[in-house]
């Protein structure tokens, strides 16, 4: 079949490029200025063409931290974040990454190379079948063979990582495809137009039947999660709150959503949620379900679950609905676009009693609540992170890793706006916290930015202390040093009879340890040095690490142990800081 000559010829948009350049030019045409990577044999053609664009590149010290960095990234700004990797060791690096973003419905696109096309399969050198490996830790995966391919491949998987329920993609590039030559048009790569799974889209009958269940509610609760942030329904969430008096507790994924100091505003639920939260979730007769998952970590078994409560899920994933939670009424999709229908179903509700019941169960645990924490000569992480809320005024971006620090952070710091708390959550990756911040601060230069990470967590990923002194960035980070695996440690307390085994951690000397990078840093023993050092490090516009040496034997409470209901919480037995203040 004969074509015109016209067809034939080039697009005048048209270029031949090398399928490194196409690689670049690609990034840079779906907004791309930033990427963190680490070399090696595989991608160096991709390396050696990236002086040609105008993209700026962070080298990492380890690939785990090329995908956390693109995960903070990608959480800070909403932005698709994106890391590159060589073949064999370089792509398994990423796993941990990669899954971390997968959990938590990060959108993030990894570009990996890979060997030659003619040697594939062979066992070559640095050969791993790493899109195989990342299937069921990616939301989609491609190995491209062919420059011409190139294009098509990462447009399709910037749309895959942002459309729908966000995650990761990654793409692998034979070197044989990034050194050959293709035509490059970045209009005629544009992938299909994205289309809805067919089970999306709240029917008219089933927002009737959420709105008869919202206005019959006499103890509802909204259950506020990510899906919020990256539906970016903040004003929709809060009119429904507002218009219909109900009180808005948070996952911890979805603290920040939601104001924290909004009347209306519980606080976190879960394991190490808020008693009151627990309690109320408890005898609630209405649950309004956004943008979350049910994971185990908020609902403790599931057969003593909200007993009494209808259940409403809002929710874009499909796969989530009755997978954890029989709920009542399902309104799959954007959750957004989903409350924009909901809300003319449903007038205002002038007082709430449910609210102030609850309000009267906080009892000793309203300590919480103030400003300043009472001080009985011990420093207390909970002193630590009460006092950075205040200095911050909570308006930092704050990158937690993963342990009883990240707990006391969502109980301690007041996050009122999104986007400003970033941690692990689905995977709970301890070492996320240096290299997230890093991604977290890149996107978002203009923003205060802290680390909090525990002394075990820190160590996986001090290298990246590297990366910050190379980058220069005025990042600042708090250590909470108990010279434990805390959570750890807990359990054994809680459940294995105080066998502390291997849970005690040697450090080293962390402010020595960043003077080797030339970062400047602070020890503090005394609750009385907490300010002071907050304060320097706030005023060095550079890098600033405080080694907060806190009690060793301190442990999160209210906890929910695996197994057990939501309400049935261990307590604190008698709590210091209450203690204090009645003293006082």
């Amino acid at each position: 079949m004969s074509t015109s000559s016209q067809n034939d010829s080039p697009s005048p948009n048209t270029t031949r490029l090398t399928g490194s350049e196409i690689t670049w030019a690609t990034l840079v045409g779906e907004g791309v200025s930033d990427v963190f990577g680490y070399p090696g044999g595989a991608i160096l053609p991709i390396y050696d063409a990236m002086r040609k664009f105008p993209i700026r590149h962070i080298l990492v010290r380890h690939e785990q931290g090329a995908t956390h960095m693109a995960d903070g990234y990608a959480r800070a700004s909403g932005r698709v974040g994106v890391a590159l990797a060589t073949s064999g060791p370089g792509a398994t690096n990423m796993v941990t990454g990669l899954a971390t973003a997968m959990m938590d419905s990060v959108p993030i696109v990894c570009i990996t190379g890979q060997v030659s096309s003619k040697v594939l399969g062979s066992d070559a050198f640095q050969e791993v079948d790493i899109t195989g490996i990342t299937l069921p830790i990616t939301k989609h995966n491609y190995l491209v063979t062919r420059a011409e391919d190139i294009a098509p491949a990462l447009r399709e998987a910037f749309l895959v990582a942002r459309s729908g329920r966000p995650g990761p993609v990654l793409v692998d590039i034979t070197k044989d495809a990034q050194q050959a030559s293709a035509d490059f048009n970045f209009e005629a790569a544009a992938p299909r137009a994205y289309r809805p799974h067919p089970m999306r889209g709240a029917n008219a009958d089933s927002i009737t039947d959420a709105a008869r269940l919202i206005r019959e509610a006499k103890r509802p609760i909204i259950l506020a999660g990510h899906g919020i942030i990256q539906s970016e329904a903040y004003e929709q969430v809060r009119t429904l709150a507002e218009r219909m008096k109900i009180p808005v507790a948070s996952t911890l994924l979805g603290l920040g959503c939601f104001p924290a100091s909004h009347a209306l505003s519980l606080g976190m639920m879960g394991m190490h949620g808020e008693a009151w939260v627990n309690e109320a979730i408890q005898k609630a007769d209405l649950l309004i379900a956004c943008g979350m998952r049910f994971d185990d970590r908020v609902t403790g078994t599931l057969a003593t679950y909200a007993p009494n409560a209808k259940k409403i899920h809002i929710e874009i994933d499909p796969a989530e609905i009755n997978k954890n939670v029989k709920v009542d009424v399902a309104l799959i999709g954007d959750l957004k676009q989903v409350l924009e229908i909901l809300l003319p179903h449903l007038s205002t509700r002038t007082s709430s009693p449910w609210l102030r019941e609850i309000n009267d169960s906080k009892g000793e645990c309203a300590v919480r609540d103030i400003k300043n924490l009472p001080d009985n000569g011990h420093l207390y992480a909970a002193h630590v992170i009460n006092d950075l809320w205040n200095a911050t005024d909570g308006k930092a971006i704050v990158v937690t890793d993963v342990g009883q620090h990240q707990m006391w952070e969502a109980q301690y710091y007041k996050h009122d706006q999104p986007r400003t708390l970033i941690t692990s959550g689905g995977l709970g990756t301890m070492g996320f916290a240096l290299p997230a911040a890093i991604g977290a601060k890149i996107a978002c230069p203009e923003k205060e930015v802290w680390v909090i990470a525990g002394d075990g967590g820190f160590q996986m990923t001090a290298p990246e202390l590297s990366t910050i002194a190379q980058e220069n960035l005025d990042l600042n980070i708090a250590i909470i040093n108990n010279g434990f695996l805390g959570m750890v440690r807990q359990w054994q307390e809680f459940i294995y009879d105080k066998n502390y085994a291997s849970s005690p951690i040697l450090s080293p000397d962390f402010v020595k340890l960043a003077d080797a990078h030339d970062i400047a840093g602070a020890t503090v023993r005394t609750r009385s040095e907490v300010e002071s050092a907050v304060k320097s490090a706030r005023a060095s516009k550079a890098p600033f690490l405080i080694n907060f040496l806190v009690e060793k034997e301190d442990s999160v409470y209210p906890m929910v142990a695996v197994g057990a209901a939501l309400h049935e919480m261990i307590r604190r037995p008698d709590n210091p800081m209450i203690e204090t203040a009645e003293d006082a």
